[in-house]
């Protein structure tokens, strides 16, 4: 007996071992921060003077009130709050009520059908809300290249530089934390620089948040960092006097760095390593977009604008349907070269801006418009890429941040809280139509019959409508796979499905990938376009005809930027005093 009770205490005194070991060796978790920095909520409460309308619904024939709605603005209450406090049967009736208009059969009020809104009571009142402070955040970016001139690669292996920052006054980052190829890191203070190493070619992910004196995290952030040697000095049994230069890109939403991490970002996808093919590049002058293809509508719409005088040409060198012809081509030709040049410099600089390729945009200006920002006739598209309707309304759906910028232009602050998929039809209406519009260039009092700002301005436009299909075609893929493209699929064909998401609509390239997946084949533009049904194919040729369209002249890699979407490296400003960061602490391996 007495045996049996040394053994149970032995086996207990181990279990105790065994576990304060295990708690000695902890880490945190993988997708969170620490718990003690996560259960502080950032709010404060404050109280705010605020005005309650109550709203009476009363029926025309009894004048008795029928339901109360209370709301917070001046304007009548729209649907949903009808909805909300009356139910849908109310709301269906208010909905379906006309105005009440005196006829030969209807002499007075209560001849009327329906319900009408009267004002009741105004009440002026103050509540306590609580206000959501601003989070720390942790900002990325690539030190210690040492880069020669005019090159896009390392000669040694960089840092990568994490910052921290936070927004309330007397409160400060105390420690970045993160994890690197299975370690993790820290740093105190509000800085810190990890060393980094070669990976593969699919890179790997480095999570990342900062911790704050007010008692809180920042949210977990990750980042793709992808380092490649390059050359002989790489290779082991081959020793070589080539200097060592090292390709580094870096996808994330924290990036600080050179260039935009836009579609690449979205996608988690890394662009080919010697750069992406010419049709997806963007240049560095605007010359080295220029072209001078010959456009039959445009040439015909500048002779119709009198800007090219085609009068020696039998039908004064127009076709019936508005295209010039051969004749007036030949003479309009100077003139369509100037303006299908003109926006080369808006489009670089627009390319910069957001990230998405210049050559692709001209591209599809080509394609779309000719370059002719107003609306043809019979055409019921506006600006430069010819944005309609479904354009207009993936742009306001899936670009969130423009939807942010451009709704207040059009309604109220308050009704644009709600988002876009939650707004009432009428108003997505009219965002989607004023969107539209804004991009028109046509005007009639201009002297050539464009508004050349605003067909500037529609580039921009055009380009978030791009970047809007990149993150519509983001969540079809993980729909269909339940991972991230980058995964899966390469950056040209990423941009391909992006293209034909825009001209033939999502439901075609959602049905043809599940088409290719449940065919047992990998999601490729070869594989994908094949399974588009009969309907969706005129996207095949549009995809090959922007992908393929030649440019003026073979431009050389060097003479493009690596490219807006990639994201290569950044070097310290040499007249910048300098300065000494932490470097990061490497910590117990994560399980």
């Amino acid at each position: 007996m007495e045996n049996n009770k040394q053994n149970v205490n032995r086996l207990i005194r181990i279990f105790v071992i065994f576990a304060l070991l295990l708690s000695f060796f902890n880490t945190r978790p993988v997708n969170t921060a620490p718990t003690l920095f996560s259960e502080k909520k950032r709010t404060i409460k404050i109280e705010v003077d605020y005005t309650l309308y109550e709203w009476w619904l009363l029926s025309w024939k009894t004048s008795e009130v029928v339901c109360q709605v209370y709301t917070e603005h001046e304007s009548w209450p729209d649907n949903s709050e009808v909805l909300y406090y009356c139910g849908a049967t109310i709301q269906k009736q208010w909905m379906e009520t006309n105005a009440c208009m005196y006829t030969a059969n209807i002499t007075q009020p209560e001849d009327c059908n329906g319900l009408y809104l009267h004002l009741a009571n105004v009440t002026p009142l103050r509540k306590e809300v609580e206000v959501n402070l601003p989070a720390p955040e942790v900002y990325i970016s690539i030190v210690g290249c040492n880069k020669e001139p005019g090159q896009n690669n390392c000669k040694s292996l960089p840092y990568l530089r994490f910052e921290g920052y936070e927004p309330l006054p007397n409160e400060n980052i105390i420690q970045i934390v993160g994890r690197y190829n299975d370690m993790s890191f820290s740093c105190p203070g509000g800085y810190c620089d990890l060393p980094l190493t070669p990976t593969g070619t699919d890179g790997v992910t480095v999570e990342f948040w900062a911790e704050s004196s007010y008692g809180d995290a920042s949210e977990v952030y990750s980042a793709q960092v992808r380092v490649i040697p390059w050359g002989d000095f790489a290779n082991p049994d081959n020793p070589s006097v080539d200097k060592p230069t090292y390709y580094v890109d870096v996808l994330s939403s924290q990036w600080i760095g050179e260039g935009k991490s836009t579609c690449s970002e979205i996608w988690q996808t890394f662009m080919p390593i010697d750069g992406p093919p010419t049709w997806l590049r963007t240049p560095q002058l605007a010359e080295q977009l220029e072209t001078d293809n010959e456009y039959y509508l445009l040439a015909g719409m500048l002779i119709k604008q009198g800007m090219v005088d085609a009068s020696s040409c039998p039908g004064s060198g127009l076709e019936t349907n508005g295209a010039a012809t051969v004749c007036g081509m030949e003479i309009a030709q100077p003139v369509v070269d100037d303006w299908q040049n003109q926006f080369n410099a808006e489009i670089i600089q627009v390319a910069n801006q957001t990230g998405v390729p210049a050559q692709l945009m001209k591209n599809i200006f080509s394609r779309e418009s000719q370059f002719w920002p107003g609306i043809y006739s019979r055409v019921y598209e506006a600006g430069l890429g010819h944005l309609s309707d479904v354009g207009a309304d993936a742009v306001l759906l899936w670009n969130p941040s423009f939807y942010t910028q451009f709704c207040p232009l059009i309604l109220t602050e308050e009704t644009c809280q709600r988002g876009f998929g939650n707004l009432d039809k009428d108003y997505q209406e009219m965002l989607r139509g004023a969107l539209v519009q804004k991009v028109n260039a046509a005007c009639p009092e201009c002297p050539v019959g464009i508004d050349l700002t605003q067909a500037n301005f529609s580039i921009s436009i055009f380009a978030r409508s791009l970047l809007a299909n990149c993150e519509q075609v983001r969540q079809i893929v993980f729909n269909n796979t339940g991972r991230q493209p980058g995964q899966l699929i390469s950056y040209e064909d990423m941009w391909k499905f992006s293209l034909v998401n825009y001209t033939s609509g999502s439901g075609c390239l959602g049905n043809a990938m599940q088409r290719t997946l449940n065919n047992g084949n990998s999601l490729t533009w070869e594989n994908v376009s094949f399974n588009l049904e009969q309907a969706c194919r005129p996207g095949i040729e549009y995809v090959n005809e922007v992908s393929t369209m030649p440019v003026e002249e073979e431009i050389g890699v060097e003479d493009f930027l690596v490219s807006p979407t990639q994201e290569i490296i950044i070097i310290p400003t040499p007249t910048q005093p300098k300065i000494v960061y932490p470097t990061a602490t490497p910590s117990t391996p994560y399980p």
